[in-house]
């Protein structure tokens, strides 16, 4: 799916995400000093909204323009004017050059073919400061079998095996797949999502 894609989906319902943070950001970054911080393909912004409330100055790059304005206009509405939204393309954007280093940077859902996904980690790797964060979730491929909802292509879903050799150089605090809890059909489900958080030392 392209930009338009994501703009027709936006576009078909008043909020396509919830506007609560993904829960294993919620849990895995709640107790971390705010710092500087990138969420990548943010979508409508849930994730750094959230950051942003616990201190963190955010910057949220997505190439949904609808995605992007609702963001904007739901952390104007609750007072928050610390996040950067930017409209782009993660998998070309790049950050000013001569930027300082993140203290962290989100990838939450991101779901492409692995040679597009790549180059794309590797670069986030780099834009870490010493200390800084690497947090990454997504529908892990174990999920079409065993869990429910996501995509149901497997050339675009999650291996944390396939993944952690990208980030070489970091030190690897969590690499595994955990079970987040979803309604289905009113029954509440499992789906399987891969998880994986790296430091620059």
């Amino acid at each position: 799916m392209d930009a338009t894609d994501w703009d027709d989906r936006y576009r078909a319902t008043d909020r396509l995400w919830s506007v609560e943070p993904n829960v294993f950001v919620a849990d895995r970054l709640g107790g971390h000093r705010p710092g500087s911080g990138l969420d990548l393909a943010s979508g409508e912004g849930r994730n750094a909204i959230w950051l942003a409330k616990q201190g963190w100055n955010m910057t949220a790059v997505d190439f949904s323009e609808i995605a992007i304005e609702r963001g904007r206009q739901h952390s104007h509405d609750i007072g928050l004017g610390e996040i950067e939204w930017v409209v782009a393309d993660v998998r070309t954007w790049e950050r000013a050059e001569g930027s300082r280093g993140l203290d962290l940077v989100v990838v939450a859902y991101l779901h492409l073919l692995m040679e597009e996904l790549e180059p794309l980690i590797r670069r986030a790797a780099d834009w870490l400061a010493p200390g800084g964060e690497l947090f990454m979730v997504g529908h892990d491929r174990t999920n079409i079998e065993h869990g429910v909802g996501g995509p149901q292509y497997p050339e675009i879903l999650w291996d944390v095996e396939e993944m952690v050799p990208w980030l070489a150089g970091l030190d690897i605090l969590e690499a595994e797949i955990v079970e987040r809890e979803v309604i289905a059909d009113d029954v509440p489900r499992v789906a399987l999502d891969a998880l994986v958080r790296a430091r620059r030392v």
